[in-house]
């Protein structure tokens, strides 16, 4: 009974604490954003005070999403610090209680905020992020970044051959904008460039609006519309410009199956998908990290070195976590064990020094 009710005092302790964590991160991601999106958009056509604040609204899930890591590390660290400053985790190891047990609801705690993180905020980050990107392209330039993960696509349609490019993909990749279309003529060269605004996927064709078509030696023509034939089909294009951001946790299954079926390679999206079903472990294992430097009895102040010794170990854990991520997404090393190995090196690490440190 004791321990029960302890545990949910921890808990609840943790809860309060992760939530206001929360709270504070959220609303420094909203100033800064809407800083930087007022900024980029202020002379854009179309945008608003209202526009600018529903788009940073829309973006905000995205990154809070990664920052949840950090939200892990330094709420426990904040709990645990609390409790010891009290002497309350003096008092439950007194009482008999081991590490183990009054670290359990901490440990549950932050499981369940990775389970939420995959869940719920994952699910609302990708329908922000596809709303982000719809609302840039319709304020046009001047507020519009190059996507360096957009990929080029090739197109063979009778004897034209085609290679597409584009800086962002909208509408399950039926809707590209500032498409560049690069035609090669029957001996390997380029015939002529199209750059238009926005191309739209049809049904057999492509259609090119605001478009200069540009011919070897020949001045830049403006047209209105053009149409470009393609044999490409609207289901192969949603999962070969698929980004992995814009696709919620529940979907990613079922697109890394499509996706298969057409021969595409789903590294990324596996990689999200293994990187979403780690995130309770991540947090567990930041949680570990966290009292490994808190739980020392200090009354009045904390060692500021081994506090700090933490937050590196936190950030260094974090950017390990990215790195070996990027490394699976680009197919260097298997998903499963770029998403993986770090969080358990990570637990079995921080279970070892805890280990060392109480029980000898």
């Amino acid at each position: 009974m004791i321990i029960g009710t302890l545990s949910r005092y921890f808990l609840k302790r943790y809860a309060i604490t992760v939530f206001w964590f929360l709270i504070g991160v959220a609303a420094i991601i909203f100033l800064i954003d809407f800083s930087e999106v007022s900024g980029r958009y202020s002379d854009a056509k179309g945008s608003s005070l209202i526009g600018v604040m529903l788009l940073t609204l829309m973006r905000l899930p995205l990154i809070l999403q990664q920052t949840v890591p950090f939200i892990a590390l330094f709420a426990g660290m904040t709990a645990l610090i609390a409790l010891n400053r009290r002497s309350e985790l003096v008092i439950a190891r007194a009482a008999g209680i081991s590490v183990w047990q009054f670290m359990f609801p901490f440990l549950l705690g932050a499981f369940l905020l990775g389970v939420g993180s995959s869940v719920i905020l994952n699910p609302l980050a990708a329908i922000g992020q596809q709303f982000a990107l719809s609302q840039e392209a319709k304020w046009g330039d001047s507020g519009s970044v190059s996507n360096n993960d957009v990929p080029w696509i090739r197109q063979i349609t009778g004897k034209d051959d085609t290679i597409i490019g584009a800086s962002s993909v909208l509408e399950n990749g039926t809707l590209l904008t500032q498409p560049v279309f690069i035609h090669f003529d029957s001996d390997g060269r380029i015939a002529y460039r199209q750059d238009a605004s926005t191309a739209k996927l049809q049904d057999g064709y492509w259609v090119l609006n605001d478009v200069i078509e540009t011919r070897p030696g020949q001045k830049p023509l403006d047209l209105a519309s053009v149409k470009v034939r393609t044999n490409l089909k609207q289901e192969f294009l949603q999962e070969r410009l698929a980004q992995p951001d814009t696709v919620a946790f529940y979907d990613l299954s079922n697109k890394i199956a499509v996706a298969h079926s057409f021969g595409i390679s789903t590294k990324r999206l596996e990689t999200q998908f293994h990187s979403l079903i780690s995130m309770p472990f991540l947090l567990v294992a930041m949680t570990l990290i966290a009292a490994t430097v808190s739980l020392k009895f200090s009354r009045f102040n904390q060692s500021r070195t081994v506090i700090l010794g933490g937050i590196i170990s936190g950030f260094v854990l974090y950017v390990t976590t990215v790195l070996v991520k990027a490394f699976g997404s680009s197919g260097v090393v298997p998903p499963f064990v770029a998403t993986w190995s770090p969080v358990i090196v990570a637990m079995a690490l921080g279970a070892t020094i805890l280990l060392h440190q109480e029980d000898g």
